[in-house]
């Protein structure tokens, strides 16, 4: 146990034995100035009343009772209207690191989630350009949150969630369309007004016109060959940033799929 947790077990103990209900939850906080030590709690001012004594006089009580013998605790002080201060000994709070050194990579690690299965969809940006900082803050995140819960013991599945239908992928085709009438010199095809305007949509349209040809009547084609595009660059750079998922979920296959007309 950390000093902090032996030292709220012996005010728990403490508080007990004059008198305080079994429930009772000592809160410790860090000071805001650390003069006034490493934790301090407000245990007396909470229990004054209940117990009818005044603050002081039962802060003062609480400190006689406490056996802080493990908790590396230096001294204590009583302070303003009944505040109780700790402070440790300079060795107290890095004794816990033999502990972390010794458990290594399975420190922290336990069983208390096995057998609950667990889905973590996180990042799950639109396949309309490239990922940006904040699906970074989001990956970083998520893989975090997956970790912890595999510490634990539980079998999770990491999801990305492509919203690959609906209007935003519409207009995406139509931007790469536009641009790459533009690149062919094709100046009655206006571009669309709420289109995508980054330059990764000019070099998109290279590609296509490079890799599949100069037919733009088949938008559904441009489709496919932007989102799977955008689709790789974003996989490289959740690589790079050493975010693996297992599972892609597709919102197109709803609709190829028919479970939204059977819905």
């Amino acid at each position: 146990m950390m000093p902090v947790d032996l030292i709220r077990a012996a005010l728990v103990d403490a508080a007990r034995e004059l008198g305080a209900p079994d429930t009772i939850a000592p809160l410790l906080e860090r000071p805001r100035d650390p003069a006034n030590g490493d934790w301090s709690t407000n245990l007396a001012m909470m229990l004054a009343k209940p117990l009818g004594e005044k603050p002081r006089a039962l802060a003062a009580r609480l400190v006689e009772k406490l056996d802080l013998h493990a908790a590396g605790v230096s001294r204590v002080e009583i302070a303003g209207p009944g505040f109780i201060n700790f402070y440790l000994a300079a060795g107290a709070n890095a004794s816990g690191l033999a502990t972390i050194v010794a458990g290594g990579d399975e420190y922290g690690r336990n069983a208390s989630g096995a057998g609950q299965r667990v889905v973590v969809e996180f990042v799950s940006a639109n396949p309309t350009g490239p990922l940006h900082v904040g699906h970074g803050r989001q990956a970083a995140l998520g893989d975090a949150i997956a970790n912890l819960l595999e510490s634990q013991g539980c079998d999770v599945s990491r999801e990305f969630y492509y919203n690959d239908a609906g209007a935003q992928i519409q207009n995406l085709a139509l931007s790469v369309r536009a641009r790459a009438h533009e690149i062919l010199g094709h100046h009655e095809h206006p571009f669309p007004e709420d289109g995508y305007r980054g330059d990764y949509i000019r070099e998109l349209a290279q590609r296509y016109l490079d890799e599949v040809g100069h037919d733009l009547s088949d938008i559904e084609s441009i489709r496919r060959f932007a989102v799977a595009e955008l689709r790789k660059e974003q996989d490289r750079d959740l690589q790079a940033f050493g975010v693996k998922f297992d599972r892609y979920f597709l919102e197109s296959s709803l609709y190829t799929d028919g479970r939204v007309d059977e819905t």
